[in-house]
């Protein structure tokens, strides 16, 4: 087996055991404090009523607001903005300095040169769902097998991840009829991506498995859309003539606006 996926392994089972209470109660306060998070945003605001790190891990929040115009995109979740930019001769960027094929991260043509694409970092401290960023459907879902390497912005800016990790790479249609990609990258520990509309892609597959819908999933702006079982990494991608990226600011909260499709 690969050692990233071993230790990711190890690591869940350990954040998805119940230790005794004062125990587990013990963990979970030393994890909220060592990633400051404010738990007063989420419900239960008790890391204690917690029975396990995992559940900490996927904690809800208690609100979240979505700009209600429907074409303006939002962020699927809380997140660091690592790079942005357009997409040229189907090359995009990792992060600045690193880029790579869009070929490589996505195993089927795409026809998205001239487009955009936004890179959402997830730290251990953010919240760990996902939220559709806009009204869409998804129209076929893959899952690709790979390592589980940190994703870290130190990381990023060392070696090539995002083509090698685990993904699973959503082709969504928003309501204007144009495609978009939402990918979902897997990292060191997030042994499982959870998409809610379909449990088969929460299995481990050993080969790229794709799941063409005959019947679109429609799903609506600020559905929950899935979870990560640790912090991990969230990339968007647009076709040319179709996204204006608006955000200005480094870090997005769930629902802050990213931009606009046309």
């Amino acid at each position: 087996m690969n050692p990233s996926r071993l230790l990711s392994k190890i690591v869940v089972k350990i954040a998805r055991t119940p230790f005794p209470k004062p125990i587990q109660c013990f963990i979970n306060k030393m994890y909220v404090k060592i990633f400051n998070i404010d738990m007063l945003e989420f419900e239960p605001s008790d890391p204690c009523v917690y029975p396990t790190l995992n559940d900490l891990f996927i904690r809800h929040k208690k609100v979240i607001e979505f700009y209600e115009d429907e074409d303006i995109l939002v962020s699927p979740s809380d997140s660091l903005v690592i790079a942005d930019g357009e997409i040229e001769d189907d090359y995009v960027y990792q992060i600045k300095g690193k880029k790579y094929k869009l070929s490589e991260l996505i195993p089927y043509e795409t026809k998205l040169d001239g487009g955009y694409f936004v890179n959402l970092y997830l730290s251990p401290r953010d919240y760990h769902r996902f939220h559709v960023p806009i009204d869409m459907e998804i129209v076929k879902a893959t899952y690709i097998p790979g390592d589980l390497k940190p994703v870290k912005p130190k990381q990023l800016e060392k070696e090539l991840v995002f083509p090698k990790n685990k993904r699973i790479v959503l082709r969504c249609k928003d309501s204007k009829e144009r495609y978009f990609y939402f990918v979902a990258v897997g990292a060191m520990i997030v042994g499982k991506i959870v998409m809610n509309f379909d449990e088969r892609l929460s299995k481990d597959y050993d080969e790229i498995t794709t799941f063409e819908y005959e019947e679109p999933v429609k799903l609506q702006k600020g559905d929950e859309l899935g979870r990560f079982e640790f912090g991990s990494s969230i990339l968007l991608f647009f076709g040319p003539d179709h996204f204006k990226y608006l955000n200005q600011q480094d870090y997005v909260e769930v629902g802050d606006i990213l931009g606009e499709i046309y």
